[in-house]
């Protein structure tokens, strides 16, 4: 059990699954729960079949060293992207995200279209397909890359059950969860994960193995720390 990887997965996966919970709980609120609740299986089975059909192909053809160099540029990529959008907003430059107005905007636009049961049905699938595209994306990249899938798949199904259960309880969008903290700190960790196996396939030995993710989680929270802190001077400054 790799517990970077559980943790790095769960955090991931529960920002997106607390989006798709606020999109399902729009639709369920204007159109009523069952058509949400369709358009919501539907998605999962289709992103099931995507994970099994493309997880077992990418681990059947292509080599685990190759892999992870791949990997680990799509991680950092993908890490680095979260990372400037969490910059941004703790600096003041960008909106900090809030699921309590991205839910009354769902459930305005749901109430001015007159697109019936189809349109919520395809509403929760879409929401739900897309933001759960991300945790497989997330998934099959940390899964492949560490060569530990269950690890992996552990950390985003414990993501799903807690948001789905915290969903179920409150019938509310999960505002108060720390959303913008936990999207930083996933940033920081896809993008230190993506530096990690990167470098590995350029042939960088690394001094402490594995525990040198942590050297640079460290070094990534430093950087952003000081970007932030750099940018909000210039703001105060302008």
């Amino acid at each position: 059990m790799n517990l970077y990887v559980v943790i790095a997965a769960f955090l991931a996966a529960s920002v997106e699954f607390v989006e798709a919970l606020t999109i399902v709980l729009a639709v369920g609120t204007v159109r009523g729960f069952r058509p949400a609740m369709r358009g919501t299986l539907w998605a999962v089975v289709a992103l099931a079949v995507l994970v099994l059909v493309l997880g077992e192909g990418v681990l059947r053809v292509v080599p685990i060293d190759v892999l992870r160099g791949v990997i680990g540029a799509l991680l950092l990529l993908f890490g680095l992207k979260w990372l400037r959008k969490a910059i941004l907003r703790f600096s003041g430059k960008k909106s900090l995200h809030d699921e309590s107005q991205a839910y009354t905007k769902a459930v305005q636009k749901l109430q001015n279209s007159d697109g019936g049961v189809f349109e919520a049905q395809a509403t929760a699938f879409n929401g739900v397909f897309l933001e759960g595209l991300e945790v497989v994306v997330i998934v099959l990249t940390m899964g492949s890359g560490a060569n530990a899938y269950p690890s992996a798949i552990l950390g985003a199904l414990a993501g799903l059950v807690i948001v789905t259960g915290l969903g179920l309880v409150l019938r509310s969008p999960l505002a108060k969860v720390p959303e913008n903290v936990m999207k930083f700190v996933v940033g920081v960790m896809l993008t230190s994960f993506g530096t990690f196996w990167a470098g590995e396939s350029l042939g960088v030995h690394w001094p402490m193995q594995d525990g040198s993710i942590l050297l640079l989680i460290a070094g990534y929270l430093v950087m952003s720390g000081a970007l932030v802190s750099m940018l909000k001077r210039k703001a105060v400054a302008a």
